[in-house]
């Protein structure tokens, strides 16, 4: 492979819960809700507008008051993730291999750059990566591949040569709909939901496992 593509919560550092918990508290204490935790943790992908309507419907926020609730979400998640944050485990040695190697990467996430910027510049990682695509660089959500294709177009490298590194089975499926095959890190969510995804090349819980080190 040419490229390496990272989704990035779940599958380069082990947040979701964070997020979950974030919206959880939002949503009950905040809006009235009633939910659950177990209601709202499948809930977490695509942009936190897309969260919102999803939990409470389409009508119930304009656009400026999903905007005002989604960046309080975020820096609900960032104080209460920031002691904890860590890329996961034989990722740092992985990424320091790719690049000697020249490897190009990308991230391609579902994250608002308040986010991204939260992780690379805290952990110092952002030379790593020659591009990034955030929830506000495109226009349809992951599975729609348009997230993968931009990062893929951004490196100057086809598809087919990039390998995908994902967390959830929406993430692997645009992998799959961008014609990339993927890596999947089950941080967050078992193999057996990743079943009807012929592209998957692999499980692993971190970087640490022998066939992701091998790739590089």
């Amino acid at each position: 492979m040419k490229a390496f593509l990272f989704d990035l919560n779940g599958t380069m550092i082990h947040d979701m819960d964070y997020h979950t918990n974030a919206w959880h508290h939002i949503f009950n204490h905040e809006l009235g809700g009633n939910f659950t935790r177990e209601e709202v943790k499948p809930q977490m992908y695509g942009k936190n507008q897309e969260v919102l309507v999803r939990m409470f419907g389409p009508d119930r926020f304009t656009a400026a008051e999903m905007a005002e609730l989604a960046l309080r979400k975020e820096q609900r998640y960032q104080e209460e993730f920031r002691p904890h944050l860590a890329l996961l485990p034989g990722l740092p040695e992985f990424l320091e291999r790719a690049h000697q190697r020249g490897i190009r990467m990308a991230i391609g996430s579902a994250a608002i750059p308040f986010n991204i910027d939260f992780v690379l510049d805290t952990l110092g990682i952002r030379h790593y990566f020659q591009a990034i695509v955030s929830a506000d660089d495109v226009t349809l959500s992951k599975p729609h591949p348009e997230t993968f294709l931009k990062a893929a177009a951004q490196l100057g490298v086809n598809p087919t040569d990039c390998l995908v590194f994902e967390d959830v089975p929406k993430g692997a499926e645009a992998a799959l709909n961008a014609g990339m095959k993927a890596v999947i890190l089950t941080t967050t969510h078992q193999q057996a939901e990743f079943t009807h995804l012929p592209n998957i090349l692999h499980f692993a819980p971190d970087f640490r496992d022998e066939a992701i080190k091998n790739l590089v």
